[in-house]
Formats: C-alpha cells, sequence, structure tokens
C-alpha cells in the first residue's frame, strides 16, 4: 500500500496533520485528505488524537485506517511521526499577482535555500515574526511538502505563499512601492539601524549561492546582523532569517 510521492504528499504526526486540517478548513489550500492511518497498537494511547481525527473524517469526507506499524514506519521519514500519517493531494500554489499583497507590508522572497529543512526552519520564523506571504522562486522545496511541514512545524501549510521567479518578484514588489532588502554583508547597515516600518520585501539567499547579483544590484538596502564578538563565520541561513524577521516584527509593533 505504497503512495506515489508524484501525486500525494505525506505528512508525519498531529502537528503537521493538525496544521494541514487547519489549512483546509480555513481555505487557504485546496489540498486535500485522502487518508490517514494510525498505529493499531498505539489506539489507546492516541485516543485523543483519534477522536478528533474521527470527528475531521467525517466532516472532510477522508478515511481514517488502523494499519500496522511497519507500514507507517515504510511511509514516513522520519522516526517522530506518533504513529499517525496522512496521505494527502498535492497543494496548488497561485503565482504572484496584487491580490497576494492584499493587507498586507511584511513579505520575503526565499532564494537559494538549498536544504527542504532549512527552508521549513525559514517558514516557521517567518510565520511566527507575522510575515504576510512568502514567495518561492521557481526551484522551491514544496514538492517535499512532508518534510518541510515537519521541520516548519506545520507552518508551511498555514503561511500564505506563491510562486515566482525571484527577479521578476524584485521587479514586482519594487512595481508597488515595496522597499527592497537584501540580507547581506557588503555596503550593508545594521538591522537595528535600518527603518523597517515601510511595506518591506525581505530577501534572503542560501549559504552556498546567496542572493544573486542582479538582485543585489536592485536591492535599496543590505542589512546585516551585529555580532557580539568578534566572528569570521556567519549564521545558518534559517538563524539568521529568525534574526532579522523578529526585528523586522519588532519594529512594527513600536509603530502600532
Amino acid at each position: 500500500m505504497l503512495f506515489d510521492t508524484s501525486v500525494y504528499d505525506i505528512f508525519e504526526g498531529m502537528t503537521s496533520i493538525s496544521a494541514v486540517i487547519k489549512s483546509i478548513c480555513e481555505l487557504h489550500s485546496n489540498r486535500t485528505i485522502v487518508k490517514v492511518l494510525f498505529d493499531d497498537k498505539r489506539s489507546k494511547q492516541k485516543s485523543r488524537e483519534l477522536k478528533f481525527l474521527s470527528h475531521k473524517a467525517q466532516e472532510l469526507g477522508f478515511a481514517l485506517e488502523a494499519t500496522s506499524s511497519d507500514m507507517i514506519d515504510e511511509l514516513c521519514a522520519g522516526k517522530t511521526h506518533g504513529g499517525i500519517v496522512a496521505i494527502c493531494t498535492k497543494r496548488d500554489f497561485p503565482m504572484l499577482n496584487v491580490n497576494f499583497l492584499t493587507n498586507g507590508s511584511f513579505f520575503a522572497l526565499i532564494d537559494g535555500i538549498e536544504d527542504p529543512y532549512n527552508f521549513g526552519y525559514s517558514v516557521r520564523s517567518l510565520y511566527a515574526a507575522g510575515v504576510d506571504g512568502i514567495v518561492l522562486p521557481e526551484r522551491n522545496w514544496m514538492d517535499f511538502a512532508g518534510t518541510v511541514a515537519r521541520s516548519a512545524a506545520g507552518t508551511s501549510e498555514l503561511a500564505n505563499m506563491c510562486f515566482c521567479n525571484s527577479l521578476e518578484a524584485v521587479k514586482f514588489f519594487k512595481e508597488q512601492g515595496f522597499q527592497i532588502v537584501c540580507a547581506g554583508i557588503r555596503d550593508s547597515v545594521s538591522i537595528y539601524d535600518h527603518d523597517f516600518k515601510k511595506p518591506v520585501l525581505l530577501v534572503v539567499g542560501g549559504e552556498k549561492r546567496g542572493i544573486s547579483g542582479q538582485i543585489l544590484e536592485m536591492s535599496d538596502a543590505n542589512v546585516r546582523i551585529d555580532y557580539a564578538r568578534e566572528f569570521m563565520g556567519s549564521l545558518p541561513s534559517a538563524s539568521a532569517i529568525s534574526v532579522i524577521a523578529f526585528e523586522i516584527a519588532r519594529q512594527r509593533a513600536i509603530k502600532k
């Protein structure tokens, strides 16, 4: 009973599955749940979760089936599934358009992050910091939605996301009056000295490829994180995103 991952996404554990359900119920996603499988040996231990899933199965029309622990393990990439896994259809993401900007002034473009776990950690931090939308380049990690959801603690299913070529996205946001702020060292100012209260597109790159030269040329500012001691290295992309995103959140809280 294996499932074709080119057709279906597999979500492991209640945190990810609950986020999928919330996203569907709140119309954030056109994803559907085909079935939820649970380890029959854990049915008593997971009675509360299964009661919730049984109710949602009736509401959303998916099957809830008992299976073996071996089958659960075979379907899952990790070991943190807790004996529960959901088989879901793929989620469609819109292309970037003006409707994506509705009532939003803090957006992020993730460009060049190579690892789905780091991508998930980045989405989690951006979501927690109040980002209004995340733009994904044509190469994205949502083909690994289950892995991303685990590392994002389910926020990848709840975040407002769209697709667009990175350079075209920067041009689009500039035309809409947003400041383009890139995370980088060269010709940069401290994040604590930059005014993030205006509408902003934060552009962050991965540790290997970074941000393209064309995008850096179009940026209105480059910002850096000041370290507390002499440090010749750099933070992992996901950590840097967290620091910058919460500085943006701090400044916007003061504005309010």
